[in-house]
Parts: C-alpha cells; sequence; structure tokens
C-alpha cells in the first residue's frame, strides 16, 4: 500500500472517528449501560458505539482487510494474520466510566507485522492524532493541524515519564532511575503515545503486557513521529502473534532524552 493510500484511509476516518467520540461523551453524560466480559473487564454501550461506526467506515474503506476489534475478537483463535486492523474502541474502559478524560478511541493498521497507520481520538480533550507512514504523524486541535516529531517540549534537565500505576514496583523505578528520570506520572491509556510523540513527556515504562490492540495505533504514531518503541530489553517487535499479547514496553521520545 502506498504512502498516499495511507494518508486517504487515516484522512477518511477523521470524521468517524470525531463523531464516535462525540457519541461516546454523549453516552457517558446520560449514564453508562455497564456489563461484563468473560474476561471479568468492564465493556459498556459507549464501547460497543464506538466499535460500531470505525468497524462499519473500515469495512467501506477496506473491505479485503480483516478486522480484529477487543470487543468481538475469538481468543480461543490463534491469529496467523500479517495484514489486518485492530480496534480499541474505548481505551480506559474503567476511566471512562468513572467520566474521566483521559480515554482514547483507537484503530490500527498492520502491514506485513508493523504498524503502518494509526487514528486516536481524545474526545474530552478535544485532540485527535493519526498517521500514515515515517515524518506523517499529526494531531488535529483547535482546527490546527500539528505535525508531530517528538520535538522536547518539557522543562530542560528534567525527564519526565509515564507509568502504568502511581507507585511502580522496584525493577520499573530502577529502570527509571537509570534512565535519568526526574518526575514520573500515571497514565495508562494509549494517549501516552500521543503525548510523547507531541513532546509533552519523555518516555514511558511499563512491564504489563498488553494486547496489541491496546499499542496498535499509538506505536504508530509514536514512531511515525520519531519515538522509539521497545520492549523493556530494548527489543523491537512485531505484530501478528498466536495470542495478540505484546511483550513489556519502553516508549522514548529519542535516544537522547535530554535533547
Amino acid at each position: 500500500m502506498t504512502i498516499n493510500e495511507l494518508k486517504k484511509i487515516a484522512e477518511a476516518l477523521i470524521d468517524p472517528t470525531v463523531l464516535a467520540g462525540n457519541n461516546s461523551i454523549e453516552l457517558q453524560s446520560k449514564g453508562l449501560e455497564i456489563s461484563i466480559k468473560p474476561d471479568n473487564t468492564p465493556v459498556t454501550n459507549g464501547d460497543l458505539e464506538v466499535n460500531k461506526i470505525l468497524t462499519e467506515k473500515i469495512k467501506d474503506l477496506t473491505p479485503n482487510i480483516p478486522i480484529i476489534s477487543e470487543e468481538t475478537v475469538d481468543m480461543k483463535k490463534k491469529n496467523f494474520l500479517k495484514t489486518y486492523w485492530l480496534i480499541d474502541p474505548i481505551d480506559g474502559t474503567k476511566e471512562y466510566i468513572a467520566g474521566r478524560d483521559e480515554y482514547t478511541l483507537n484503530a490500527g493498521l498492520i502491514i506485513n507485522k508493523n504498524p503502518a497507520l494509526g487514528i486516536i481520538g481524545v474526545p474530552k480533550k478535544n485532540r485527535l492524532f493519526y498517521s500514515f507512514g515515517k515524518n506523517h504523524s499529526y494531531l488535529l486541535e483547535n482546527k490546527k493541524k500539528i505535525k508531530l516529531n517528538c520535538k522536547k517540549k518539557t522543562p530542560k534537565k528534567e525527564i519526565l515519564a509515564l507509568t502504568n500505576t502511581k507507585n511502580p514496583p522496584k525493577d520499573i523505578l530502577k529502570k527509571l532511575k537509570d534512565l535519568g528520570v526526574t518526575s514520573f506520572q500515571k497514565l495508562s491509556c494509549s494517549y501516552k503515545y500521543c503525548v510523547i510523540a507531541a513532546g509533552e513527556f519523555d518516555l514511558y515504562v511499563d512491564k504489563v503486557r498488553a494486547r496489541e490492540w491496546d499499542d496498535a495505533a499509538g506505536q504508530a504514531i509514536a514512531e511515525h513521529a520519531g519515538a522509539i518503541v521497545t520492549s523493556l530489553e530494548g527489543k523491537f517487535f512485531k505484530y501478528g502473534k498466536e495470542d495478540y499479547r505484546n511483550p513489556t514496553i519502553l516508549i522514548k521520545r529519542s535516544i537522547n532524552l535530554n535533547d
């Protein structure tokens, strides 16, 4: 698929993602309908509405590419796909249920086991991020299109990090120290990839192994802006894993976090 084809697909997903985000806010304000999935995690009518809107549009744009969504995936079937969509309708469902604003809407296109396109809506922050190739990562905010390049916006001589929890375990605290982190805060949804791509934070460290749909869109956006995404051991990884399970995650804004 050419860069122009990817661009057209990404741009065609902007309006549906905005619509889905607005619907998620409206449903949240009315009071969500919540049920528990077989894996004991919550799902709401907001998750399902977003999934419906994104899935229908993606089927229309790329009818021959399979779609794997967190809300419809059959975990009993092993994944052998190399090119496919990954959708996480609402990443941060617990935050969404709690009425917070740091949940995201996610769609990522995997081509030959690599993130090729990503779109993430952050509806309650009025931000939308998307990418479709190296040096083509963007933020739409306040009716402006901003190209993302991971340029440092954090204070000089400070390294600001994100983690999956307010109280990281000892090994994560050691990793933060080794990386020269001066302060950290919790941000667990895919918005972490976006703020690193925007240079608003320097890195993210997490040993919790997420599923592929949690990372695909964000990894595309961050890497296309120039960030480096590896496991905690510094290994690059590909998608198309049989159980959709990603390794630990280390997202760095750049090799030298002081630049």
